[in-house]
């Protein structure tokens, strides 16, 4: 037979399946648009008038510039009234994140991206909201006041926080999410996104964040529940709409991912030989794996399902040296731990951040899977895994002999006597504590004890530490002087007139970032001796320093080649003309400038 007629055939039915869909959604614009403006003006009964209310509280998120100890720039703004909206600029009574940019992935300390994290997965921050009253949502309003556009998902929960019996079984459904997306403006905003109808009422809401295509800081002001306290039906028009059609694909719930595969034990008696699988199952060994490699984890779980050869080679614990699970926290529960037992053994990397809250996953049953699954683990993320408590950091440092990299961030509901485990994990070299209960009276002593110890330190954050002196960062400096990241932002005991900041810049010529935030005392001679001994900065943050000449800024530019990130926000000496001069001739240079409202 001809080759062409292969391909012929293999067109015809092409187009014969795409007659079909023509013809099976011949209005399906109409359709869709005829959806949208229903569902957003859907009949309601008398007694289901809508309940517009803000938030009532701000019971979990993943990290917020401000000080635990304050309001300003913290998520608990979030709740109540708008402070600032409709203004615009930014003040200290909103919401921030503790990141945004593109700047934190390429300091020294940030960490590699697991393999198979879904590309549908692009969260980085976020923070859940609740009600006074259960409603069936209609709408969600954001109001952005500095730099908006990063929310890029919207969730609700079936559990009620305020109800005395805690839920069986806790649901969570995307209302709506989108990918990041570049918005070209930093005004204050009312973002009102097309939500879904769910079919549960409920009074928690959580936003997630991505910031990485901001410009500067997201501002959020206040978050506004609109709803009914009975289910809305729609009109009898709604009802003729074939609404499996309209939804299939522009309604998909693309978070789901197919995890509820990993609560399923698949009996591989069902599974075929495979006789027919043609020419596949000749292929090397190593090159089906190879195959496999680009399968996300779900699609695992699924090809496992269809015949005992891939089924072998779904559960080669070589599959899941990186194992990324934070994609599904909404999800994962113990079932799906001991499902997932058998095929990592060898598991390196293992990401649990976000997870198992709410009762999902159980002190028990993270133990199990790690008494099984931790001996070869190196890097173990369990940021805002508010499920653990003393008993498993305790597994922890005893089936984690290897454990080189863990993150603790945000885990604020641990004791802090729980911290002391940490200390038998022999090989840590990185260890994240932001938003712990770390009880420490003095940071002069760790600094001390950091710089007579930790040689080869490359990586220190010190972001907020209240009470670290002159004395603290010169024993610092002396003993680490390998150190290419150093963050000192908003440590108000540190003053440029003790000396501190030129002694760090002709003690440490590996710096790559440093960050002076909010240190008023920063001045021309720190950022001199910067530009003479630091050739290698490429992020430098001096926002807040009234001290700070553009002539200065002008000496540092020239002599530090690499320099991307510059940030003089709130420098009483740096007008516009002056950044305007200083972008014509650094143009490779971000160089943000912000000034007081």
């Amino acid at each position: 037979m001809s080759p062409v007629f292969p391909m012929l055939t293999v067109l015809t039915m092409f187009y014969y399946m795409c007659l079909r869909r023509r013809a099976r959604t011949a209005t399906r614009g109409d359709m869709i648009n005829s959806h949208r403006t229903l569902a957003s003006t859907s009949r309601t009964s008398p007694h289901s008038a809508e309940v517009v209310q803000y938030a009532k509280e701000v019971v979990d998120f993943s990290s917020h510039y401000g000080s635990e100890n304050s309001m300003s720039y913290t998520m608990w703004n979030l709740a109540g009234i708008p402070n600032v909206f409709p203004s615009s600029g930014d003040f200290t009574q909103t919401a921030v994140f503790r990141t945004y940019g593109t700047w934190w992935d390429k300091c020294p300390s940030a960490s590699l991206p697991f393999r198979r994290t879904p590309s549908s997965f692009q969260s980085q921050d976020y923070v859940e909201l609740t009600f006074e009253q259960q409603v069936y949502p209609t709408a969600v309003h954001v109001l952005e006041t500095y730099h908006p556009g990063a929310v890029i998902r919207i969730l609700a929960c079936s559990a009620n926080p305020y109800s005395p019996n805690p839920p069986a079984e806790v649901r969570w459904e995307t209302l709506w999410s989108e990918r990041p997306t570049k918005v070209n403006a930093s005004q204050a905003r009312q973002f009102k996104p097309f939500i879904k109808q769910i079919n549960f009422p409920t009074n928690l809401i959580r936003l997630e964040v991505n910031s990485s295509l901001l410009d500067y800081y997201t501002e959020l002001d206040a978050v506004v529940l609109h709803g009914t306290k009975d289910k809305a039906l729609l009109s009898l028009k709604t009802s003729l709409v074939d609404m499996n059609d309209v939804e299939g694909d522009d309604y998909e719930d693309k978070d789901d991912c197919g995890m509820d595969g990993l609560n399923k034990k698949f009996s591989s008696a069902a599974l075929g030989d495979g006789p027919n699988n043609g020419y596949f199952d000749k292929l090397p060994y190593e090159l089906i794996q190879l195959i496999l490699n680009h399968l996300s984890l779900p699609d695992l779980c699924r090809l496992a399902q269809t015949c005992r050869l891939l089924h072998q080679h779904c559960y080669d614990p070589l599959q899941y040296i990186h194992l990324n699970l934070q994609p599904y926290w909404a999800k994962l529960d113990d079932t799906s731990l001991e499902f997932l037992q058998a095929r990592c053994a060898l598991v390196q990397w293992l990401n649990l951040s976000w997870t198992g809250n709410r009762g999902s996953i159980s002190v028990s049953g993270f133990s199990r899977f790690l008494k099984v699954c931790g001996s070869e683990l190196v890097r173990l993320e369990l940021s805002c895994s508010h499920f653990l408590n003393e008993t498993c950091l305790e597994v922890i440092s005893e089936m984690c002999p290897n454990l080189q990299d863990l993150n603790l961030s945000s885990c604020d509901k641990l004791p802090p006597q729980a911290f002391g485990h940490i200390a038998k994990l022999c090989s840590l070299k990185r260890l994240i504590l932001y938003r712990t209960k770390v009880e420490i009276e003095d940071y002069d002593v760790i600094a001390s004890m950091i710089g007579a110890k930790c040689k080869k330190l490359r990586t220190l954050d010190l972001w907020r530490c209240k009470n670290i002196t002159e004395n603290g960062i010169a024993e610092l400096a002396s003993g680490c002087v390998l150190l290419e990241e150093l963050d000192l932002g908003w440590c108000p005991t540190l003053q440029s007139s003790t000396g501190c900041f030129a002694r760090l810049a002709r003690q440490l010529p590996n710096l790559q970032k440093l960050f002076l935030t909010a240190n008023r005392s920063v001045c021309d001679t720190d950022l001199e001796e910067l530009a003479s001994n630091c050739s290698r900065l490429q992020q430098l943050d001096i926002l807040g320093t009234r001290m700070v000449s553009p002539a200065s800024l002008r000496k540092l530019l020239e002599s530090c080649k690499d320099l991307s990130l510059l940030d003089v926000s709130f420098c009483s000496q740096i007008d516009n003309r002056a950044v305007l001069e200083l972008n014509a001739s650094f143009p490779k240079v971000f160089i943000k400038k912000s000034f007081t409202q």
